[in-house]
C-alpha cells in the first residue's frame, strides 16, 4: 500500500465504488477495487489537482458500479431473477392445458400470461423459452385439431383419459423443466 491509498480522496472515492458494487460477489468487487488502486497508483497523482484529473477519468463511482455491475448480469442472470414470478410462469403454463379442456377462456387467459411473463423473462435462454412455449400449446394444439377433424364426437372414456393425461403431463413437464432450468 502507498501513500496514494491512502489520501483522503483516493479513499473516499474507492469507498464508493466499493458501496456501489455491493450486489458484486466479494472476489469480483475487491478484484474492481485492486485494479482501480493499481491504475491511481500507475498514474503517479500525488497532489489533490493530479488525483482529482485521475478519479475524474476514472468516471464517477456509479458508473464505474454500473459497468462492473452490468458486466456480471449475464453470468448471475438465474441469481437475479424474482423466485415468485418464475414459479407463477411455470405454474401458468403447467395448469394452462387442464384449464383450455374444462374452460376455453381461461384456459387460453392462463396460457397467454405464462407465455408473456415466459418470454420476458431473462433468467430463461431462447432453447429453455421454446420447450416452454411448445409443451405449453401442445394441449391447445391437439384439441383445436381434434375439433377441426371432428374427432370430439368419436371419444370414448379411455380416448378422454388419455387427454386429459396429456393435457396433465406434457405442461407439467415443461413446467418443470423451466423451473429446473431457472435454477442453473
Amino acid at each position: 500500500m502507498n501513500t496514494t491509498d491512502r489520501h483522503p480522496l483516493v479513499s473516499a472515492y474507492l469507498d464508493a465504488v466499493a458501496r456501489e458494487t455491493a450486489e458484486l460477489p466479494a472476489e469480483r468487487r475487491a478484484e474492481l477495487l485492486a485494479d482501480l488502486r493499481e491504475h491511481i497508483e500507475v498514474s503517479g497523482a500525488e497532489d489533490d489537482a493530479r488525483l482529482r484529473a485521475v478519479l475524474a477519468g476514472l468516471g464517477e463511482p456509479r458508473t464505474v458500479a454500473a459497468s462492473a455491475l452490468a458486466e456480471e448480469a449475464p453470468a448471475g442472470r438465474a441469481a437475479t431473477a424474482a423466485p415468485g414470478r418464475t414459479k407463477l410462469t411455470a405454474v401458468l403454463l403447467a395448469v394452462s392445458g387442464v384449464l383450455i379442456l374444462f374452460s376455453s377462456v381461461v384456459g387460453a387467459i392462463a396460457l397467454i400470461a405464462g407465455l408473456v411473463l415466459l418470454w420476458a423473462a431473462p433468467q430463461w435462454e431462447t432453447r429453455d423459452k421454446i420447450v416452454g412455449t411448445g409443451t405449453a400449446v401442445a394441449v391447445p394444439v391437439l384439441v383445436l385439431l381434434g375439433t377441426l377433424l371432428g374427432a370430439s364426437s368419436r371419444l370414448g372414456p379411455t380416448e378422454l383419459l388419455l387427454i386429459l393425461a396429456f393435457a396433465l403431463a406434457v405442461p407439467a413437464v415443461g413446467g418443470t423443466l423451466l423451473v429446473r432450468a431457472a435454477r442453473r
